[in-house]
């Protein structure tokens, strides 16, 4: 049960936390044996990225993880959440580790333990070994079991001063962005191999959830971050209600229904019939998926508005997951994305934290009992120095003020939500829109690489130092 509080604080053992991935902030992408991932191959490939930008350098966390972590302390965090770049430790996707990059992860952990950091781990954020990918990727069976095995070596290498495990991170846009509308590496475009991809995500869910506990002292946590989408009706009319369900299974029910109840949704079976007869679900599958778990990550930017779709004008992907000729919604052709109203951040997406409060008491609801955390949420902003260096980005502490507004609504409604990670620690590589888009509540001068935190990480450390809100309008240093 969540602890105690009153109208205006936090539970004292809440995690006030920030998320970054490998890819995006690691570069160093050629250094002790790491070799290529997808988002290597994609970003380098012209045309699929923003100014044809990489994460070859990003913001070069791997030379200078030392004092990113003595920032994140100065900034009063007590969690961080970060990825381990699969190739950095095991080259080709198989076979033995390379210890010197499972080393870069044992320093960063040491590092963050000394500071008095919580960390946790994700396994898997998007950055699949090249060498798996030109062997099938995703849709293809042997990649799940191939994620097992690296989830066992990262397990062992750190499982005794992790407990914070994250299996994969949003398997949503691996498989709908990655293989359906091609936003995301690998940029593949095949509706039925986004569905064999989403089910072997799954899969390497079940099995690297085993593998970790084969390995790991059983205090340890183990959890999968989803990105479900809040779906809402533009209208109540039947057809529009029938829409929600369509995208609500493909977006949500198609990984949390293995996932937390050991079945897909019938009714996604029906919609996707067209594309695809799911016959690669193997008997003994869903139980496999179906690990108990000892949390539940959620991410949430914005809500999703949904109806039926009257014509080709109103389109099936205007949901803003990127540019694309290609839908990630396979079977959902009858369905027309809408823009939802209200002010909206750089990147065209609605601010509304009324969906992360209905987010969280849809899974309270969803997974009786089972705790949850918030590992993504942010917002990017046009930020720019002031003359005087400063960083001052309000609307992003009001973007925070009124999220985690909507979390301690939940907590008090009855939600079991233990933290909170900011998206994202610092300005990074943005996947396609490159370098582009700052969600950083720490500015970076991608020119020198300097790091300034910006006011709403001054806000945010007031309010993990506190446990309490400081007012929207305010900085504190």
């Amino acid at each position: 049960m969540p602890e105690p509080m009153t109208s205006v604080t936090f539970p004292p053992a809440f995690l006030w936390g920030a998320a970054t991935s490998a890819y995006q902030i690691e570069g160093a992408v050629r250094e002790d044996g790491r070799t290529p991932s997808i988002w290597d191959t994609f970003s380098h490939t012209p045309g699929r990225t923003a100014g044809g930008e990489t994460g070859d350098i990003a913001v070069d966390h791997y030379h200078r993880y030392r004092d990113d972590v003595a920032m994140m302390a100065d900034l009063g965090l007590n969690a961080y959440r970060f990825s381990v770049s699969w190739s950095r430790v095991q080259p080709t996707g198989r076979g033995p580790a390379v210890q010197v990059g499972l080393d870069f992860y044992r320093r960063l952990v040491d590092e963050l333990l000394a500071k008095g950091i919580k960390p946790a781990v994700t396994l898997y954020h998007w950055d699949l070994p090249q060498e798996l990918e030109d062997a099938g990727g995703w849709p293809e069976r042997d990649t799940a079991y191939r994620f097992a095995e690296y989830a066992q070596i990262v397990g062992e290498a750190l499982g005794d001063r992790v407990e914070q495990w994250i299996t994969l991170n949003e398997p949503w846009c691996s498989a709908f962005l990655g293989y359906g509308s091609g936003v995301h590496a690998p940029g593949r475009t095949d509706p039925a191999a986004t569905l064999r991809a989403a089910h072997h995500l799954n899969l390497a869910h079940g099995l690297g959830t085993s593998a970790l506990r084969s390995v790991m002292p059983a205090r340890n946590q183990v959890a999968i971050s989803l990105n479900s989408s809040v779906v809402r009706p533009l209208s109540q009319d039947p057809a529009d209600l029938v829409a929600v369900r369509t995208i609500d299974d493909l977006a949500n029910g198609v990984f949390h229904g293995p996932i937390l109840h050991g079945s897909y949704p019938r009714s996604l079976f029906a919609a996707t019939a067209s594309v695809t007869d799911w016959s690669y679900v193997r008997d003994g599958d869903l139980a496999a998926i179906h690990q108990p778990l000892d949390a539940l990550g959620l991410n949430y930017y914005t809500p999703t508005l949904v109806s039926a779709a009257s014509g080709t004008a109103d389109g099936p992907r205007a949901d803003g997951h990127g540019a694309s000729t290609h839908s990630p919604w396979p079977g959902a052709d009858d369905v027309a994305f809408h823009q939802t109203p209200g002010e909206r951040t750089e990147m065209g997406w609605t601010i509304d934290p009324t969906g992360l409060h209905e987010l969280i008491m849809r899974y309270t609801a969803e997974a009786p009992g089972l705790p949850l955390y918030v590992t993504e949420n942010g917002a990017a902003y046009d930020d720019k120095p002031d003359p005087d260096g400063n960083v001052h980005d309000p609307e992003r502490i009001a973007y925070l003020h009124g999220h985690l507004s909507a979390v301690r609504r939940a907590i008090t409604d009855g939600a079991d939500v233990r933290g909170y990670y900011l998206w994202s620690l610092m300005d990074n590589f943005e996947w396609a829109y490159g370098y582009g888009k700052r969600f950083g509540a720490v500015y970076v001068d991608y020119a020198t690489l300097a790091r300034t935190p910006k006011s709403s990480a001054r806000w945010y450390a007031e309010a993990a130092r506190t446990g309490t809100l400081p007012p929207a309008g305010s900085a504190a240093a």
